[in-house]
Protein backbone atom coordinates (compact mmCIF):
# COMPACT_ATOMS: atom_id res chain seq x y z
CA UNK A 1 0.00 0.00 0.00
CA UNK A 2 1.60 3.29 -0.92
CA UNK A 3 0.76 7.04 0.28
CA UNK A 4 1.07 10.49 -0.79
CA UNK A 5 2.51 11.82 2.13
CA UNK A 6 6.67 11.59 2.96
CA UNK A 7 8.51 12.02 6.01
CA UNK A 8 9.59 15.33 6.48
CA UNK A 9 13.35 16.18 6.24
CA UNK A 10 14.58 18.09 8.86
CA UNK A 11 17.16 20.67 8.02
CA UNK A 12 18.84 23.75 10.12
CA UNK A 13 17.12 26.18 8.22
CA UNK A 14 13.56 24.26 8.88
CA UNK A 15 14.15 23.93 12.78
CA UNK A 16 15.03 27.89 13.02
CA UNK A 17 11.99 28.80 11.57
CA UNK A 18 10.27 25.89 13.52
CA UNK A 19 11.73 27.37 16.70
CA UNK A 20 11.33 31.20 15.53
CA UNK A 21 7.25 30.30 15.56
CA UNK A 22 7.22 28.65 18.84
CA UNK A 23 9.34 31.65 20.31
CA UNK A 24 6.47 33.84 18.79
CA UNK A 25 3.95 31.79 20.10
CA UNK A 26 5.57 31.62 23.76
CA UNK A 27 5.74 35.48 24.09
CA UNK A 28 9.68 34.94 24.97
CA UNK A 29 11.45 38.64 25.46
CA UNK A 30 14.82 39.31 23.75
CA UNK A 31 17.49 41.57 24.08
CA UNK A 32 20.41 39.48 25.64
CA UNK A 33 22.82 39.46 22.79
CA UNK A 34 19.58 39.45 20.21
CA UNK A 35 16.48 41.45 19.61
CA UNK A 36 14.00 39.11 17.98
CA UNK A 37 12.91 35.63 17.38
CA UNK A 38 14.49 34.67 13.95
CA UNK A 39 18.12 35.86 15.63
CA UNK A 40 17.05 33.88 18.47
CA UNK A 41 16.57 30.85 16.82
CA UNK A 42 19.80 30.95 14.38
CA UNK A 43 21.69 31.54 17.23
CA UNK A 44 20.50 28.41 19.10
CA UNK A 45 19.83 26.19 16.24
CA UNK A 46 23.51 27.21 15.11
CA UNK A 47 24.86 26.25 18.53
CA UNK A 48 23.03 22.99 18.53
CA UNK A 49 25.14 22.19 15.45
CA UNK A 50 28.08 23.60 15.84
CA UNK A 51 27.69 25.94 12.51
CA UNK A 52 29.40 29.17 11.69
CA UNK A 53 27.18 31.97 10.89
CA UNK A 54 28.55 32.15 7.33
CA UNK A 55 27.67 28.81 6.62
CA UNK A 56 26.25 27.86 2.68
CA UNK A 57 22.70 27.52 1.70
CA UNK A 58 23.94 23.81 1.09
CA UNK A 59 25.11 23.48 4.30
CA UNK A 60 21.97 24.79 6.65
CA UNK A 61 19.84 22.70 3.54
CA UNK A 62 21.21 19.60 4.45
CA UNK A 63 19.24 16.73 6.10
CA UNK A 64 19.74 16.67 9.86
CA UNK A 65 20.02 12.89 11.32
CA UNK A 66 18.34 11.97 14.66
CA UNK A 67 20.96 13.31 17.36
CA UNK A 68 21.29 16.51 15.45
CA UNK A 69 17.55 17.33 15.47
CA UNK A 70 17.35 16.40 19.26
CA UNK A 71 19.97 18.02 20.36
CA UNK A 72 18.55 21.65 18.34
CA UNK A 73 15.10 20.52 20.06
CA UNK A 74 16.58 19.87 24.18
CA UNK A 75 17.35 23.62 23.89
CA UNK A 76 14.71 25.06 22.32
CA UNK A 77 12.36 23.52 24.47
CA UNK A 78 14.88 24.46 27.45
CA UNK A 79 14.72 28.29 26.28
CA UNK A 80 11.07 28.17 26.13
CA UNK A 81 10.13 25.93 29.48
CA UNK A 82 13.00 28.08 31.81
CA UNK A 83 12.47 31.54 29.69
CA UNK A 84 16.57 31.65 30.48
CA UNK A 85 18.60 34.03 27.89
CA UNK A 86 19.68 32.46 25.26
CA UNK A 87 23.37 33.10 26.33
CA UNK A 88 23.20 30.92 29.22
CA UNK A 89 21.74 27.78 27.61
CA UNK A 90 24.98 28.35 25.04
CA UNK A 91 26.98 29.71 28.02
CA UNK A 92 28.86 31.81 24.90
CA UNK A 93 28.06 34.86 23.27
CA UNK A 94 29.50 37.66 20.70
CA UNK A 95 30.89 41.53 22.04
CA UNK A 96 32.23 43.98 19.95
CA UNK A 97 33.34 40.80 16.83
CA UNK A 98 34.75 38.23 20.14
CA UNK A 99 33.37 35.35 21.77
CA UNK A 100 33.37 34.71 25.40
CA UNK A 101 32.59 32.50 27.98
CA UNK A 102 29.04 33.63 29.84
CA UNK A 103 27.15 31.80 32.88
CA UNK A 104 24.48 33.26 35.32
CA UNK A 105 27.43 34.78 37.86
CA UNK A 106 27.73 37.72 34.73
CA UNK A 107 25.64 39.85 33.18
CA UNK A 108 24.87 38.86 29.22
CA UNK A 109 27.13 40.72 26.85
CA UNK A 110 25.00 43.66 25.06
CA UNK A 111 26.42 46.80 25.71
CA UNK A 112 26.33 49.23 22.77
CA UNK A 113 29.43 50.26 24.23
CA UNK A 114 30.55 47.68 21.45
CA UNK A 115 30.43 49.84 18.69
CA UNK A 116 32.75 52.57 20.10
CA UNK A 117 35.02 50.00 21.03
CA UNK A 118 34.52 48.50 17.07
CA UNK A 119 35.41 51.77 15.98
CA UNK A 120 38.67 52.06 18.03
CA UNK A 121 36.52 55.56 19.90
CA UNK A 122 37.17 57.41 17.16
CA UNK A 123 36.42 60.96 17.30
CA UNK A 124 36.07 60.39 21.21
CA UNK A 125 39.73 59.42 21.69
CA UNK A 126 43.27 59.97 20.53
CA UNK A 127 44.21 56.26 20.87
CA UNK A 128 47.78 56.94 21.00
CA UNK A 129 47.71 59.31 23.99
CA UNK A 130 45.56 56.26 25.95
CA UNK A 131 47.64 54.12 27.90
CA UNK A 132 46.26 53.08 31.24
CA UNK A 133 42.51 52.04 30.90
CA UNK A 134 39.82 51.43 33.83
CA UNK A 135 36.91 49.39 33.52
CA UNK A 136 34.46 49.86 36.57
CA UNK A 137 32.26 47.08 37.19
CA UNK A 138 33.76 44.50 34.52
CA UNK A 139 31.12 40.97 35.38
CA UNK A 140 32.18 38.69 32.00
CA UNK A 141 35.41 41.02 31.31
CA UNK A 142 33.70 41.10 27.94
CA UNK A 143 34.90 45.35 27.79
CA UNK A 144 37.94 45.28 29.20
CA UNK A 145 39.08 42.43 26.91
CA UNK A 146 37.41 43.46 24.02
CA UNK A 147 39.31 47.50 24.46
CA UNK A 148 42.65 45.75 25.36
CA UNK A 149 42.52 44.33 21.52
CA UNK A 150 41.38 47.13 20.23
CA UNK A 151 43.95 49.61 21.92
CA UNK A 152 47.26 47.85 21.38
CA UNK A 153 49.20 49.95 23.27
CA UNK A 154 46.71 49.91 26.58
CA UNK A 155 47.10 48.57 29.84
CA UNK A 156 44.05 47.80 31.28
CA UNK A 157 42.53 47.72 35.20
CA UNK A 158 39.10 46.18 35.38
CA UNK A 159 37.09 45.76 38.97
CA UNK A 160 34.55 43.94 40.17
CA UNK A 161 32.65 43.50 43.31
CA UNK A 162 31.80 39.73 43.03
CA UNK A 163 34.64 37.17 43.14
CA UNK A 164 31.74 34.96 41.09
CA UNK A 165 32.01 37.35 37.96
CA UNK A 166 35.69 37.39 38.23
CA UNK A 167 36.14 33.81 37.74
CA UNK A 168 34.18 34.03 34.72
CA UNK A 169 36.07 37.03 33.44
CA UNK A 170 39.60 35.61 34.07
CA UNK A 171 38.25 32.68 32.30
CA UNK A 172 37.74 34.59 29.55
CA UNK A 173 41.12 36.36 29.37
CA UNK A 174 42.81 32.77 28.91
CA UNK A 175 41.27 32.72 25.86
CA UNK A 176 43.38 35.57 24.71
CA UNK A 177 46.77 34.03 25.85
CA UNK A 178 48.68 37.64 24.35
CA UNK A 179 46.86 39.92 26.58
CA UNK A 180 47.23 38.50 30.00
CA UNK A 181 50.38 40.82 30.54
CA UNK A 182 47.59 43.88 29.62
CA UNK A 183 44.62 43.18 31.65
CA UNK A 184 44.53 43.12 34.89
CA UNK A 185 41.17 41.64 36.81
CA UNK A 186 40.97 43.12 40.53
CA UNK A 187 38.03 42.68 42.95
CA UNK A 188 37.09 46.06 44.14
CA UNK A 189 33.97 47.96 45.06
CA UNK A 190 34.26 50.38 42.55
CA UNK A 191 37.56 51.74 42.35
CA UNK A 192 40.97 50.01 43.13
CA UNK A 193 42.76 50.88 46.49
CA UNK A 194 45.44 52.10 44.49
CA UNK A 195 46.04 56.04 43.70
CA UNK A 196 46.13 55.20 40.01
CA UNK A 197 45.09 57.75 37.77
CA UNK A 198 43.69 56.56 34.14
CA UNK A 199 43.49 57.65 30.48
CA UNK A 200 40.22 56.54 30.11
CA UNK A 201 37.44 55.16 32.58
CA UNK A 202 34.97 52.66 31.27
CA UNK A 203 31.53 51.71 32.63
CA UNK A 204 28.34 49.89 32.23
CA UNK A 205 27.47 49.78 36.08
CA UNK A 206 23.72 48.57 37.27
CA UNK A 207 21.08 51.12 36.46
CA UNK A 208 17.83 49.52 37.31
CA UNK A 209 15.84 51.15 39.98
CA UNK A 210 15.10 48.50 42.51
CA UNK A 211 11.64 48.75 42.97
CA UNK A 212 11.29 47.96 38.65
CA UNK A 213 13.76 44.92 38.93
CA UNK A 214 10.82 42.55 40.15
CA UNK A 215 8.54 44.07 37.50
CA UNK A 216 11.05 42.88 34.62
CA UNK A 217 10.71 39.62 32.07
CA UNK A 218 11.55 36.28 33.47
CA UNK A 219 14.65 36.18 30.96
CA UNK A 220 16.18 39.37 32.88
CA UNK A 221 15.58 37.88 36.48
CA UNK A 222 17.80 35.09 35.81
CA UNK A 223 20.83 38.04 35.93
CA UNK A 224 22.85 38.62 39.15
CA UNK A 225 20.52 40.91 40.84
CA UNK A 226 23.72 42.90 42.00
CA UNK A 227 24.50 43.49 38.32
CA UNK A 228 21.32 45.47 37.51
CA UNK A 229 19.71 47.20 40.43
CA UNK A 230 20.89 50.33 42.04
CA UNK A 231 18.63 52.03 44.98
CA UNK A 232 15.65 53.50 44.50
CA UNK A 233 15.95 55.57 41.42
CA UNK A 234 18.60 53.22 39.77
CA UNK A 235 21.32 55.80 40.01
CA UNK A 236 22.93 54.51 43.36
CA UNK A 237 25.96 53.70 42.26
CA UNK A 238 26.68 55.67 38.59
CA UNK A 239 26.34 58.68 41.04
CA UNK A 240 29.03 57.64 43.54
CA UNK A 241 31.31 56.42 40.04
CA UNK A 242 30.92 60.18 38.48
CA UNK A 243 31.93 61.77 42.44
CA UNK A 244 35.08 59.96 42.24
CA UNK A 245 35.97 59.95 38.81
CA UNK A 246 37.73 63.46 38.43
CA UNK A 247 40.25 61.98 41.02
CA UNK A 248 41.15 59.12 39.27
CA UNK A 249 41.34 60.48 35.57
CA UNK A 250 44.22 62.04 33.87
CA UNK A 251 44.20 65.76 33.22
CA UNK A 252 42.49 65.79 29.85
CA UNK A 253 41.43 62.21 30.17
CA UNK A 254 37.63 60.91 29.11
CA UNK A 255 34.95 58.33 30.75
CA UNK A 256 32.73 56.52 28.59
CA UNK A 257 29.46 55.39 30.48
CA UNK A 258 26.66 52.94 29.56
CA UNK A 259 23.42 53.86 31.17
CA UNK A 260 20.90 52.73 29.16
CA UNK A 261 17.23 54.43 29.17
CA UNK A 262 18.71 56.90 32.12
CA UNK A 263 20.39 59.22 30.33
CA UNK A 264 17.97 61.85 31.03
CA UNK A 265 17.99 61.31 34.73
CA UNK A 266 21.96 61.21 34.31
CA UNK A 267 21.72 64.76 33.06
CA UNK A 268 18.44 65.46 35.14
CA UNK A 269 20.15 64.44 38.79
CA UNK A 270 23.81 64.24 38.26
CA UNK A 271 24.36 68.13 36.89
CA UNK A 272 27.76 67.99 37.94
CA UNK A 273 28.76 66.24 34.52
CA UNK A 274 28.02 67.27 31.39
CA UNK A 275 27.72 64.25 29.04
CA UNK A 276 27.15 63.89 25.06
CA UNK A 277 25.37 61.56 24.67
CA UNK A 278 26.42 59.36 21.13
CA UNK A 279 24.18 58.87 18.49
CA UNK A 280 24.66 55.37 17.89
CA UNK A 281 25.09 53.98 14.50
CA UNK A 282 23.74 50.29 15.48
CA UNK A 283 20.93 50.53 18.31
CA UNK A 284 21.14 51.14 21.70
CA UNK A 285 21.21 54.22 23.70
CA UNK A 286 22.54 55.93 27.02
CA UNK A 287 25.97 55.47 25.75
CA UNK A 288 28.06 59.08 27.23
CA UNK A 289 30.95 60.64 26.85
CA UNK A 290 33.00 63.49 29.38
CA UNK A 291 35.89 64.56 29.59
CA UNK A 292 37.51 65.69 32.62
CA UNK A 293 37.03 69.33 31.88
CA UNK A 294 33.50 68.56 31.71
CA UNK A 295 33.12 67.83 35.81
CA UNK A 296 31.91 70.87 37.53
CA UNK A 297 33.97 69.86 40.70
CA UNK A 298 31.66 70.44 44.01
CA UNK A 299 28.47 70.66 42.65
CA UNK A 300 27.12 68.76 45.55
CA UNK A 301 24.94 66.42 43.59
Amino acid sequence: MTTNSEERIETARGHVFDAERRFLEAGLVFGHGTDNARDEAVFLVFHALSLPYDSSDEIIDQPLDSGQSQAISTLIDERIRTRKPAAYLAQHMWFAGHDFYVDERVLVPRSPIAELINECFQPWLVVDDVKRVLEVGTGSGCIAIATALALSGARIDATDISPHALTVANANLKRFPKLLNRVNFIEADLFPASDERYDLIITNPPYVPSGVRRSLPPEYLHEPDMALESGEDGLELIREILRLAPERLCDGASIIVDVGEMAEAVDREIPSVNFTWVDLHHGGEGIGVANKNDFVIGDGK
